[in-house]
């Protein structure tokens, strides 16, 4: 008999996830739904930054980048990518692994468009990752492109979303005297039944 139950009740980890996002809005002072993203470069060594996950969909999780910064030269060289959800209010954390292709539709269109305008000027202006030679000049591009773009800018083509297909979820609660709740739900691939199982702490 399955114990997950409380706040690792449920048949759907997405919802769980929605779940849990939601309880950290109302207690985390910023950003609750920054991940701590990784990837890995063409030698292996691994990469890791923050970015802003902006949906769960019913399967994956949804974050939007410029197509030229490191991260996206890695995930579309390997398709591959990984994140960890922490929350320091609620004790929890969510670690995902899993198959990534690019979100660069109308869904990407639709978000961008609820950017403020100098967010979506600021995508414009900025070649992400490459060497700047100082802020001056990155103001300046700004400037460049606000003349350019007017106050209704198109979606650039270089920038747009990522989908994150998960082959492994993992919810993790803080336990007393650090003997920790965690749940592994694994799947052999994109569309095919879960595995749960309770991991040791």
């Amino acid at each position: 008999m399955s114990d997950r139950t409380g706040i690792f009740a449920g048949e759907d980890p997405f919802a769980i996830a929605r779940s849990w996002l939601a309880e950290a809005e109302d207690t985390e002072t910023n950003d609750p739904n920054a991940i701590a993203l990784s990837t890995v470069d063409t030698n292996g060594m691994p990469n890791v930054r923050m970015v802003l996950l902006k949906d769960i969909e019913d399967d994956g999780f949804v974050f939007f980048t410029n197509y030229g910064s490191v991260k996206a030269s890695e995930i579309d060289a390997t398709g591959r990518a990984a994140f960890v959800l922490h929350w320091k209010s609620l004790r929890r954390q969510i670690r995902v692994r899993g198959i990534v292709r690019r979100e660069d539709g109308e869904k990407a269109d639709t978000y961008y468009r609820s950017r403020s305008l100098k967010s979506r000027l600021g995508a414009w202006a900025s070649r992400q990752s490459q060497p700047l030679s100082s802020r001056t000049a990155l103001m300046a591009e700004v400037a460049k492109v606000t003349a350019q773009q007017g106050t209704d800018p198109a979606r650039p083509e270089f920038w747009g979303g990522y989908h994150i297909a998960p082959l492994e979820i993992e919810f993790w609660a803080d336990g007393a005297f650090r003997l920790h709740d965690r749940f592994r739900w694994t799947r052999d691939e994109v569309g095919t039944d879960w595995h749960v199982v309770r991991l040791n702490p």
